[in-house]
């Protein structure tokens, strides 16, 4: 959610003429995230979010908007875009398609205890039964053709160790076959950060902009990675028995999911590796730019290779 393009109050003001959401009264650039640019918007009406999207190719927006809605619709407390007069989801302003959602409040957790791990298993085991897949379709852009692009795009700026190591578990992902697993529509960055708290309730679920269709399982351990392990990558039993019960309590992982979650965990560090590598190497200009650092992820991923049955303590 860094700012990439730059929007002044006269112009936002203009963009919400076309809207029944009042005048503007402040705008603020957030400063989390690496895709978007995203702005706090407080109208007399009420308080939003303007997002314009900076990379995402255009055929992709109606999903996005979709799933959304959808689930919004469907008790998951995500942001809900706002149609203008004519009915539109989707506008343009500086260049950029935009959209207008609804702001949800409350805070991220740095810490989660049992009450906020419970919780968010439970809201992903129900956006992953909301039937949003049988309307909504679209590939991982993350997937296995992006994973060897990546890595040979990082060749050159990687240790020839650290390059071997990563070409060798790109090349081992690739080779697994996934199809016999329950698939559908995935958040896919449902980290700590795009979650919020009310207190000990769940408030809100944010940043859908790499939803797409895939494996549950990955969704699943997408989030194991990250709520899982402490700010000083130590692993969590205790924590990911929370969440793993309570996802389960609704919808309950079959044989082929177990025998393939530790082979999962390491493709969700993977990508999260490689991406954060490319991130850090190859960066993009922006007004307000955080860089995640790779380091997390590499120790994540040689911890599940180098113990596959982590994950079995806590089921």
């Amino acid at each position: 959610m860094s700012v990439f393009t730059t929007v002044s109050t006269d112009e936002l003001s203009a963009f919400l003429r076309d809207y029944d959401l009042g005048a503007l009264t402040g705008m603020r650039g957030t400063t989390s995230g690496v895709e978007n640019t995203n702005y706090f918007v407080s109208t007399t009406a009420g308080e939003y979010v303007l997002t314009l999207f900076e990379s995402t190719p255009a055929e992709d927006l109606p999903f996005f908007i979709g799933v959304m809605d959808h689930l919004a619709a469907h008790d998951v407390p995500s942001p809900a875009p706002y149609p203008d007069r004519n009915g539109r989801f989707l506008r343009t302003l500086n260049g950029r398609p935009a959209i207008v959602v609804r702001r949800l409040h409350g805070a991220a957790v740095e810490t989660p205890g049992a009450a906020q791990l419970a919780q968010v298993g439970d809201y992903l085991s129900r956006i992953h039964l909301s039937g949003a897949g049988e309307k909504y379709q679209r590939n991982d852009p993350r997937g296995v053709q992006w994973r060897a692009m990546q890595i040979e795009r990082l060749r050159p700026v990687l240790a020839r160790d650290e390059f071997t190591a990563l070409q060798r578990e790109v090349e081992l992902q690739a080779a697994i076959d996934d199809s016999v697993l329950p698939c559908g529509i995935l958040h896919a960055d449902l980290f700590r950060d795009n979650v919020l708290f009310s207190g000990h309730v769940l408030s809100g679920i944010l940043d859908f902009y790499y939803a797409c269709s895939g494996s549950y399982l990955y969704d699943l351990a997408v989030t194991i990675n990250d709520w899982c392990f402490d700010d000083h990558d130590a692993w969590h039993t205790e924590r990911c028995g929370e969440l793993l019960s309570n996802y389960q309590a609704r919808r309950t992982l079959n044989d082929a999911e177990w025998r393939m979650l530790p082979l999962m965990l390491r493709r969700a560090a993977l990508r999260f590796l490689l991406s954060r590598l490319g991130d850090w190497h190859f960066p993009r200009e922006g007004e307000l730019i955080q860089k995640k650092d790779p380091a997390r992820f590499r120790r994540i991923l040689a911890l599940h290779q180098s113990y596959p049955d982590l994950i079995s303590a806590a089921d």
